[in-house]
């Protein structure tokens, strides 16, 4: 029996006809920490940011995955939520990950949303640099609203008049993707949509 990866107590594993032939994944969380995760699915639309899809509310039990998993470094957690993840794409979309800036990516040592892609198994570019070092949870709400040039292109980075999907792990203000998609619309993408795995309500 594999351990659960958040509380590690022993999952118990069904038997099936998948699982006889090797077509079942197997499960990472036992049913008791599986049943804390509140979906949300909210959808919204917007101008700069033409459309964005939150799956999951920013609850009690999603602020401990996020902090493991983002601020302990426990980079096994990216496999809890890929199936939700996977089933949010199409396999037609061209994906940008939200980046983090290169001496951040240093000192937490691995990018969390290319890497939440990665367990996902989606394809993606990186279009964008983030040019601001300053991190969004340390920050007021007004702050937030108020950061400017977060992102530039990658250098050489070609932009076609298609439909982006912005990822990133957590929606609060928004303001990361606007600019994000202000960035790519600006050089020429025709529609830019998102898909974040947490939705937070700031007050």
């Amino acid at each position: 029996m594999n351990p659960c990866l958040l509380c590690m107590k022993p999952i118990k594993d069904i038997t099936s006809w998948q699982s006889f032939f090797g077509l079942e994944k197997k499960k990472t969380l036992c049913d008791d920490c599986s049943k804390r995760f509140v979906r949300a699915d909210i959808k919204e639309e917007g101008d700069v940011l033409d459309a964005v899809h939150s799956l999951y509310k920013y609850d009690d039990a999603m602020r401990d995955w996020l902090h493991q998993y983002k601020f302990l470094q426990d980079v096994a957690l990216a496999k809890v939520f890929a199936k939700e993840l996977r089933q949010s794409f199409s396999n037609k979309e061209t994906i940008v990950p939200i980046p983090i800036h290169p001496e951040r990516a240093r000192l937490r040592t691995f990018s969390h949303v290319e890497t939440l892609l990665e367990e996902a198994k989606r394809p993606y570019i990186q279009l964008l640099e983030k040019t601001n070092t300053g991190v969004m949870g340390e920050k007021s709400k007004q702050e937030r609203l108020e950061m400017e040039n977060l992102f530039d292109l990658v250098p050489g980075a070609s932009i076609q008049p298609i439909t982006y999907r912005l990822v990133d792990d957590i929606y609060t203000t928004g303001t990361t993707l606007r600019q994000a998609a202000t960035v790519l619309k600006q050089a020429g993408a025709a529609r830019v949509e998102a898909v974040t795995l947490i939705r937070s309500i700031q007050k």
